[in-house]
């Protein structure tokens, strides 16, 4: 019988990072061929407080805790698998991942909203919305290719695979083990590159309805929608994972098509540090 709990995580320097409902677990792979983990209890501020909760504004949450948890997770996976490099501090770590961010609102939200207004389109003409939500998913797409391009990712995409193949392996009942594991698909529904194809996807219906004639209000706009979407999108993710039926699959399809970038063909080693991660967030060998 498959397990009904949720788990998810990312891929991080030489491991993988998992979350479940009450713990979360980074195993990273060290120079010497050990395994390092390092497990932790954690709880969303959503259980504290029931109106963050709610629909769309948990979506908004759970992507700000999921950056915080991101970036320490991060630092861990530097200071195991390189700790003879020079580390960055966390507040040196949240400021760079904080100036990432903002690039990437420029490039994504405010490049193709100057381009159509460049073209001195009518801003409300459904000429104008198509080219920019078609700038915006071009420049998402291409964007992906180009990182995945890049030799050094390519490990990190390696461990993102085998994070996919891990919890794939959990949800089918399959014994958590390298010899199961192997023989599963590296794409996910809840996988983190498909909720940014939704963000695009969704923010080019919704800009639809926010458009002025004024370039600065149409970026003012765009931005202030930005956790909104987000909060859609998570909404959106949420239930294509709690649904497995022909029309789940055939929204998810895209988003598992552009995991194909984001995503590579792991090896054991690092199948072994996926279940590793996987196995510790389901709560095996953390006291208490």
């Amino acid at each position: 019988m498959s397990e009904q709990a949720a788990y998810g995580g990312q891929a991080v320097l030489e491991g993988v990072m998992m979350r479940g409902p009450e713990r979360l677990a980074i195993a990273v792979r060290r120079p010497d061929g050990q395994i390092a983990i390092k497990e932790e209890k954690v709880t969303s501020v959503t259980k504290k407080y029931p109106i963050l909760g709610l629909p769309v504004v948990r979506g908004m949450v759970m992507m700000v805790e999921t950056l915080s948890i991101g970036i320490g997770a991060l630092m861990y996976s530097a200071n195991e698998a390189m700790p003879d490099e020079e580390q960055l501090s966390k507040k040196e770590m949240t400021l760079t991942t904080t100036l990432g961010m903002v690039l990437a609102l420029g490039v994504f939200v405010g490049i193709p909203t100057l381009i159509t207004h460049w073209m001195h389109w009518a801003p409300h003409s459904l000429a104008a919305n198509a080219a920019e939500g078609v700038i915006r998913l071009g420049l998402f797409i291409g964007y992906l290719a180009g990182v995945a391009a890049l030799k050094d990712i390519q490990r990190v995409y390696q461990y993102h695979g085998a994070e996919h193949k891990v919890i794939n392996t959990l949800e089918s009942g399959d014994p958590l083990e390298v010899e199961y594991a192997r023989k599963h698909s590296r794409e996910h529904k809840r996988c983190g590159t498909s909720f940014l194809l939704y963000v695009v996807v969704i923010s080019i219906v919704l800009f639809t309805f926010f458009s002025f004639s004024s370039v600065w209000l149409r970026l003012l706009t765009r931005l202030a929608l930005m956790p909104v979407i987000a909060g859609i999108s998570y909404e959106l993710l949420r239930m294509l994972g709690k649904y497995n039926n022909g029309v789940t699959m055939a929204i998810s399809r895209p988003g598992m098509w552009l995991q194909g970038l984001t995503t590579r063909e792991p090896d054991d080693s690092q199948l072994e540090v996926a279940i590793a991660a996987l196995q510790s967030a389901r709560g095996f060998g953390l006291p208490g």
